[in-house]
């Protein structure tokens, strides 16, 4: 099985919690013979790197330098994300099982993929718009929403991290609930869990 996990910040970028998560992952991944590649961001450390543990990570930058908001910043990093796994693809003789977005921000890179190389994506849920920002609906608050809808609409299947996020996905964006797995980052079936999840998406391969 080979599989992209895209993530906005990932070691030794850490932001909050997800760095840690998705690096555990990862490893554990490629423990189970998994060919793991995570494709995330760096302001300066770029390229592409075989970590000891058999994780391949590719760190892209933004090449557009002056942002007014995340919104600008995270659509034009999109771009480098689309061409890291693009390259992946075509270097896999266009075979990968699945790709693993976390959180809304590089949904657009998601979709893209999905419609041009036919690469199955799970979108999984670390957060929501409605929590991290309660009663907002200013324009802004109103386009990352609609980036999470997207990914919702898009995914072959929605990952959420505990049986009350998934609720609250069905709550808010009326997600079909058979449509999402609780996967729980802090539970010893967790990569068994994630691998039957990826061998859904691939359509069982």
């Amino acid at each position: 099985m080979r599989v992209i996990i895209f993530s906005w910040e990932y070691p030794p970028r850490i932001v909050g919690r997800l760095a840690e998560n998705i690096s555990t992952l990862s490893i554990q991944l490629a423990k189970q013979g998994v060919d793991t590649y995570v494709v995330t961001y760096h302001d300066f450390l770029t390229g592409v790197t075989t970590e000891p543990s058999g994780v391949n990570t590719i760190r892209v930058t933004n090449p557009v330098r002056t942002h007014i908001g995340v919104l600008t910043w995270v659509l034009t990093l999109n771009q480098e994300v689309e061409r890291a796994a693009a390259n992946i693809y075509y270097q896999a003789k266009k075979h990968i099982d699945a790709i693993d977005v976390y959180d809304w921000h590089f949904v657009p890179a998601a979709v893209t993929l999905k419609n041009a190389l036919a690469t199955p994506f799970v979108f999984s849920v670390e957060s929501l718009e409605d929590h991290r920002s309660p009663g907002e609906n200013s324009p802004y608050n109103m386009a990352i929403k609609s980036i999470e809808w997207l990914g919702f609409y898009e995914a072959a299947r929605v990952s959420a991290k505990s049986e009350w996020m998934r609720d609250e996905i069905v709550r808010v964006y009326k997600v079909p609930r058979e449509k999402i797995t609780v996967v729980s980052p802090n539970t010893d079936s967790r990569v068994q869990d994630v691998l039957e999840l990826y061998a859904d998406v691939a359509g069982g391969t």
